[in-house]
């Protein structure tokens, strides 16, 4: 009994405000054990050399055994099998009260974890099957087994679980040798459960990389000479440029598609090298700086050919 006080202190001071688990469905099986309390009864031996009434006390007992189930995340369903054994230290010969009383349920279990996705999750549960029981090696007595059940699961992972749980069990009244008694039980029961087929928790997402900061200066048709507003602009981004540290720029020019195809791409470049001598000229290396003109490619607007659109005559400052 000490022990059993132990564990379930044990239990209650786990580390509740760990992080929560993300469970799957899946197969489980377990292993379990503790100490079972088969309540005070009295047998009638139906013998007319014993008395009527045999009113018997049994030692406080175990009970040990293992369980196949399927967690659907919240609800569980199982099939389970638990001997039980408590001495009696009433030997009655030509009766089924041999000092000890053992008895075998193998039950359908259906159960409910309250919070299934915590690292502690309360339960309940019922379950209803056969029960095999004899005071001596046969366990010749075949009754119909109940029982009910409450208890707290420790996830330890997705795929690892240990519960403490009280339960109730019995069954119906045991025919043996001409001898009935009742038969109703107290177990605290510690399990340990592993799951199969659990999905591991999903990788973080990928870190998004920031989008390098860019801006846009605007010219006038056929003209790569700089406005005050493109001059204001270029002076934000040698700003910026200065707080990054070890960056790069690229300037890339574009024009509309008004004018010759080599015409455009000269004078792309013309309005690229325009922006880079402004930017140098607050402060930036010019080593730190690329040129790319790209002509009537790149359109900011799509336009036919001889269009004279404001938006495709510009150039991008990109930092990097």
């Amino acid at each position: 009994m000490k022990k059993v006080l132990m564990a379930a202190a044990a239990l209650v001071a786990l580390p509740v405000m760990a992080q929560a688990q993300s469970p799957s469905p899946g197969v489980y099986i377990g292993a379990e054990g503790g100490v079972n309390w088969l309540l005070n009864f009295n047998a009638s031996p139906n013998n007319p050399t014993l008395p009527p009434v045999i009113s018997v006390s049994p030692n406080t007992g175990w009970a040990a055994g293992g369980v196949i189930g399927y967690d659907f995340v919240g609800p569980r369903v199982e099939l389970e099998g638990v001997y039980r054994n408590n001495t009696t230290n009433v030997g009655i010969p030509g009766t089924a009260l041999n000092n000890q009383v053992g008895q075998l349920g193998i039950m359908a279990n259906l159960l409910y974890d309250f919070m299934p996705a915590s690292v502690i999750t309360p339960y309940i549960g019922a379950g209803a099957g056969l029960g095999l029981v004899d005071s001596t090696s046969s366990l010749g007595s075949t009754v119909f087994a109940y029982q009910g059940i409450i208890g707290l699961g420790w996830l330890v992972d997705t795929n690892f679980r240990v519960n403490l749980d009280g339960r109730y069990y019995g069954t119906s009244n045991p025919q043996i040798n001409g001898s009935s008694w009742t038969n109703n039980n107290f177990s605290i029961m510690l399990g340990l459960q592993l799951k199969f087929g659990s999905a591991p928790p999903p990788p973080p997402p990928p870190p998004v990389a920031p989008a390098a900061p860019s801006f846009m200066v605007f010219f006038d048709w056929d003209r790569s000479n700089l406005s005050q507003q493109a001059l204001a602009t270029i002076g934000q981004a040698a700003q910026v440029f200065k707080t990054k540290g070890n960056a790069r720029i690229t300037a890339t020019g574009h024009t509309d598609t008004s004018g010759p195809e080599a015409y455009n791409m000269a004078l792309s470049l013309r309005r690229a090298n325009a922006v880079k001598d402004a930017l140098v000229r607050n402060g930036v290396p010019a080593q730190a700086i690329t040129v790319i003109g790209r002509g009537e490619q790149g359109l900011l607007v799509p336009t036919a050919d001889g269009v004279r659109e404001p938006q495709n005559r510009r150039v991008e400052i990109v930092i990097q």
